[in-house]
């Protein structure tokens, strides 16, 4: 399998404008790397680039699986892994939009606010 590109300038500021507008100021977005199954009939794992930021004790992650494919998921403690209930985007603005609103949504209902 071919090797999946990094996040590209574009991509990167649509994560930082979307968490900018989110918090009012964009946390540090590092870059990364992940291994993941791509293919879920195979137990072959591929290297993935990904972005990962921290607000309040919550981890970020999206990891680019391909061209304009994109997985993502929160996590407090390694056994508080959460995602989005949705395997894969084709849309980076939506994997971020979405990824932040069901981490909202979770933490109001931890908190009892939802």
């Amino acid at each position: 399998m071919n090797r999946i590109p990094d996040f590209t300038d574009n991509e990167l500021w649509i994560i930082k404008s979307t968490l900018q507008e989110r918090y009012g100021e964009a946390p540090e977005v590092q870059l990364a790397e992940t291994e993941l199954r791509l293919d879920l009939a195979r137990t072959e794992l591929t290297v993935c680039p990904a972005a990962y930021w921290e607000v309040d004790k919550c981890h970020f992650v999206i990891a680019k699986t391909g061209d304009n494919r994109y997985r993502c998921q929160f996590f407090y403690r390694i056994h508080q892994m959460y995602g989005t209930g949705r395997d894969e985007y084709d849309d980076l603005t939506e994997c971020v939009v979405t990824l932040l609103q069901v981490q909202a949504d979770h933490h109001a209902t931890e908190a009892g606010h939802g």
